[in-house]
Formats: C-alpha cells, sequence, structure tokens
C-alpha cells in the first residue's frame, strides 16, 4: 500500500488537519459564533475527503494497473467497485 501513495503529502495533509480540529476544539471551548465554527469544520471536511481522494487516486495508478496488467481484471473491476462503494459514503 505504501507504494501506491505520497506519504509524505498525507502525513503533511493529516497533520494539517489534526491542527484544524484541535482549532476547532479550542474554539468551541472560547465560545466562538457557530458560523465561524461551521467554517471551520467545513474546512476540515473538505481537507480530510482530498486526503481520501488523494488515497483512491494512488490506488487506482498503481494497483488496479498492476492487477489490470497481471491479468486479473476481474479482480480490479470488483476492487474499483468496493472503493467507489466506500468513497462515495464520505
Amino acid at each position: 500500500m505504501k507504494q501506491c501513495m505520497d506519504l509524505d503529502n498525507l502525513h503533511r495533509r493529516i497533520n494539517k488537519i489534526i491542527g484544524q480540529l484541535n482549532a476547532i476544539d479550542r474554539m468551541i471551548e472560547e465560545d466562538i459564533p457557530c458560523e465561524n465554527i461551521l467554517m471551520q469544520v467545513n474546512a476540515s471536511k473538505s481537507a480530510l475527503h482530498k486526503v481520501g481522494h488523494i488515497i483512491v487516486e494512488g490506488h487506482l495508478e498503481h494497483c488496479i494497473r498492476n492487477a489490470i496488467e497481471a491479468g486479473e481484471s476481474d479482480e480490479a473491476i470488483n476492487d474499483v467497485a468496493t472503493i467507489l462503494e466506500y468513497y462515495s459514503r464520505i
């Protein structure tokens, strides 16, 4: 799995999201207006969605491509279907 994604990029993004979540927690404690908190929640949600997108893209470009090249296209198609099902829930 590690070979199909840019780990440094993902770790950097995840750490940023963790920082955003910590900031949201502080905002709640500091009684910041709801609309400001919701803006940050939405930004965090978008950032997490992008992490998922990067993972899916890497999986398609590496793992699925390798499976197809190895003649395992049925397994690759099933894998893509599973990914789409999970990713569409985000």
